[in-house]
């Protein structure tokens, strides 16, 4: 975001945040090779819901366990990120751009 920048809640550093979390998660994962469990979830068409199914459990779980976690946060966005590929939405991003009106 530029000198021109419009956003003022901190959104370009938590995107970068979000950005550094997930990618420290792929050395987390339990992996074989280079399958994931998500892998799975979308051979058997489950992919989309069990994204929905997450991040509503890390949303729920704020502020409960562990008091307000970021981490909480951070994984529910992952998984909404997730739900986003899983949908289709980032096959095209300028039509997704344009049906809900973002200016670009």
């Amino acid at each position: 975001c530029g000198d021109d920048c419009i956003m003022k809640y901190n959104e370009v550093k938590i995107l970068q945040h979000l950005e550094e979390y997930i990618e420290g998660t792929y050395s987390q994962h339990y992996t074989n090779g280079d399958f994931q469990i998500q892998d799975l979830f979308e051979e058997i068409g489950i992919a989309e819901e069990f994204c929905r199914g997450a991040a509503i459990k890390y949303l729920i779980r704020f502020g409960k366990k562990n008091g307000k976690n970021s981490l909480d946060l951070l994984k529910a966005m992952h998984y909404m990120i997730l739900m986003f590929h899983y949908c289709g939405f980032d096959k095209n991003l300028e039509e997704t751009k344009k049906s809900v009106d973002i200016k670009v």
